[in-house]
């Protein structure tokens, strides 16, 4: 019998709330564990204060996520380069199986050309899987920021949304880099207009770690509780459970927009009750 698929909750499913109230959520509502974002708070940022706090609630890191968002992008220095090892030693030091890192953005120039060499010289030298993401392109008009309605307002309206443009090195699908491990996100498949199922099935043995969330196909990222947009979350869930997939599953859910506690816990626990009952082995 394989055994069953651990779910944790992404440190940045509480936000606004700290890192902590993550360890707290995920002991309270019976996760199994956290992803650790590495972002501008501070306490993000200090492994000896996680693997403290990790040790406190009983909670352990199944996986780090890089700070390589556009918001951390002088988190940890300025080097894309050194943040990735980083990344890795501090997954090492918190007993993570995984690190999730995005592509590199264009502009990274020097971390892009060595990007895919160095994700397979930290494997090689690690136990801890580097899984690249898949992303998704932007819109120009939304991209540059100049205030142009949405997208689908756009449309209604007969106007022209823009071109979609990749701000990653070489695309915003990672299986383009040759990688050996890839996280698959459902927000970022819906915003990207991907195929999930397509995409988990080129990713084969090399989807290591899933991102369960869900989008509407809108042109932001809106990672929703799963089951309330239009990914086929429940089926990547059960061909995973079928599968000899020992990788994570990790909730990474918006519930930023909740008006209060109650609303939170509602929220952590549908996705809870989702991931449990899809993933059944």
């Amino acid at each position: 019998m394989r055994p069953a698929i651990k779910v944790g909750l992404s440190t940045a499913s509480v936000y606004p709330l700290r890192t902590e109230a993550a360890f707290e959520h995920a002991a309270r509502l019976g996760y199994d564990g956290v992803e650790l974002m590495v972002w501008a708070e501070a306490v993000s940022q200090d492994i000896d204060a996680i693997e403290a706090m990790s040790q406190r609630y009983g909670i352990p890191v199944l996986s780090v996520h890089a700070p390589c968002l556009l918001i951390s992008q002088r988190v940890w220095g300025a080097n894309p380069i050194a943040k990735l090892e980083r990344s890795v030693r501090a997954a090492e030091q918190l007993g993570a199986q995984t690190v999730v890192v995005h592509p590199p953005f264009r502009w990274q120039r020097r971390y892009a050309e060595g990007f895919s060499a160095q994700v397979a010289a930290l494997e090689a030298g690690s136990d801890v899987l580097v899984a690249v993401e898949n992303m998704f392109p932007f819109r120009a008009d939304r991209f540059w920021g100049t205030g142009k309605p949405s997208i689908e307002r756009m449309r209604r309206r007969g106007g022209d949304p823009g071109p979609a443009i990749s701000a990653f090195a070489p695309s915003y699908d990672p299986l383009d880099g040759g990688h050996a491990h890839y996280t698959l996100d459902l927000s970022h498949s819906a915003t990207a207009g991907t195929d999930a199922l397509e995409l988990a099935r080129r990713m084969g043995d090399g989807l290591v770690h899933l991102h369960l969330c869900d989008g509407s196909g809108a042109s932001t990222d809106e990672h929703l509780v799963p089951g309330r947009g239009n990914q086929p979350a429940a089926q990547i869930c059960r061909q995973l459970a079928t599968s000899d997939f020992t990788g994570h599953v990790i909730l990474e859910v918006t519930t930023s927009g909740a008006r209060n506690a109650a609303e939170r816990d509602a929220l952590l626990i549908e996705s809870l009750q989702f991931a449990r009952e899809h993933l059944l082995r």
